[in-house]
């Protein structure tokens, strides 16, 4: 099964486990940018905010995927579609994740 998940798309379950868990930690490294967590400074990653939208979009879909698998390696990405509005720099990524043995 593959679950969509957004920057900031699922409210914060300091209980949740399993698949719900994994899901929680994906979108909050999506919402997290490097340098941004006090005492892990390497934790998220790195958005491309300078360059082109085309290639700020590559560049950021690479980034956003091997954020996922260093930080949540239980979540495969099998997709991200950058949506919105490009022409006024407004894109979210939606990520499609599988998660690992559905834990």
């Amino acid at each position: 099964m593959v679950y969509e998940v957004t920057p900031g798309s699922l409210r914060i379950n300091f209980g949740a486990t399993g698949v719900d868990a994994i899901l929680q930690n994906v979108a909050f490294i999506l919402s997290t940018a490097i340098f941004s967590c006090p005492m892990h400074r390497s934790f998220a990653w790195d958005p491309d905010i300078d360059s082109p939208i085309q290639m700020q979009s590559a560049k950021n879909i690479a980034r956003m995927t091997a954020a996922i698998q260093e930080f949540e390696p239980r979540a495969t990405v099998v997709r991200i579609d950058m949506r919105g509005d490009p022409q006024n720099g407004a894109l979210k990524p939606v990520v499609g994740v599988r998660i690992d043995d559905e834990v």
